[in-house]
């Protein structure tokens, strides 16, 4: 990057954010400390009001607004990929908020790049996930409200059909973050259970966001899964999983203590799980056969091993 698109890429990060870190924008485009204090001096000889805190880190000041920034072809390829992937992954109102954005993006363009996206769209497509076909569409703007209640740290309720069962009940929750395996989850402090609980958004039947807020706590998803691990930290087990069998993998690993994993050329992975019950872990693995190699401990293949007979003797 030079050292032009690099300052414009600065005051992008400015307009952005709040407060920007000096160190942070030097980790990010890979230059010295010295070099973004030099970036800055320039912005502000060139008129940008910029205000600076000792150990904080640099604003705009209030008011100052810029023309809208214009968008590389490349970048606007990369959002209308983005705006498929969201209408076919989150809820309705989400995707049409997502639509409603591209628009503007759109009329920011040159007509050259406009012409060009209207031509690429079409041959962008994104489908959901098999698992998720028979799934019912989420409700109403369940994603949107549970991205508010993070942010503003309100307490919502959920109407849920818990386990396989779908068991109506109604839960009290103060979430602190969503992901999406091969489902859209939501990990939430639960008030009925007093304890952290992964819910999968497509088994809320409604949700409500209240105006109760609550107190801030330090957990992140990260924290949250490393939790799950230290809990069933007692043996190390290292399975290889073959490409077929990933996607479902990918969903639950995090209930099995995964703490890391590897790449294999052949496009497999090897994954490493801290667990207190090599059985349990066995019982899962079981859903996988043939497309897993189980690496280490010989006891957790003994396992495996007893329960496919077992399976057989029952149903052969």
């Amino acid at each position: 990057m030079n050292r032009f698109d690099r300052i414009t890429a600065i005051l992008i990060q400015l307009q952005a954010k709040r407060m920007v870190k000096g160190s942070d924008l030097a980790a990010r485009y890979g230059v010295s400390l010295r070099t973004v204090y030099r970036d800055l001096r320039t912005l502000e000889e060139a008129g940008v009001p910029l205000c600076g805190e000792a150990g904080v880190g640099y604003s705009l000041a209030d008011g100052y607004r810029l023309p809208p920034v214009m968008f590389s072809r490349e970048e606007a390829t990369a959002l209308i990929t983005a705006e498929k992937l969201v209408a076919q992954l989150t809820d309705a109102h989400t995707a049409q908020v997502s639509q409603t954005a591209m628009d503007k993006l759109r009329a920011v363009l040159r007509r050259p790049d406009r012409d060009y996206l209207e031509a690429l769209g079409p041959h962008i497509r994104v489908f959901r996930p098999r698992s998720t076909l028979a799934a019912p569409l989420l409700p109403g703007n369940t994603h949107q409200q549970l991205l508010d209640s993070i942010a503003a740290r309100r307490v919502v309720t959920l109407d849920y059909r818990a386990g396989y069962h779908g068991t109506a009940t109604q839960r009290d929750i103060e979430p602190i973050g969503v992901y999406f395996g091969q489902y859209w989850h939501v990990v939430a402090f639960c008030r009925l259970r007093q304890e952290y609980r992964d819910f999968r958004l497509d088994r809320i039947a409604g949700i409500r966001l209240r105006d109760e807020e609550f107190a801030p706590r330090p957990d992140t998803l990260q924290s949250y899964w490393e939790q799950q691990a230290q809990q069933w930290q007692t043996h190390a087990a290292v399975v290889r999983f073959g490409p077929a069998v990933l996607p479902s993998v990918q969903e639950n690993k995090h209930y099995f203590g995964w703490a890391h994993e590897q790449a294999a050329p052949d496009g497999s992975l090897e994954m490493t799980f801290l667990v207190g019950c090599l059985k349990q872990l066995a019982k899962w693995l079981l859903l996988f056969a043939p497309d897993i190699t189980i690496v280490s401990p010989p006891e957790l293949r003994q396992h495996v091993r007893d329960l496919a007979r077992a399976a057989y003797a029952h149903f052969g």
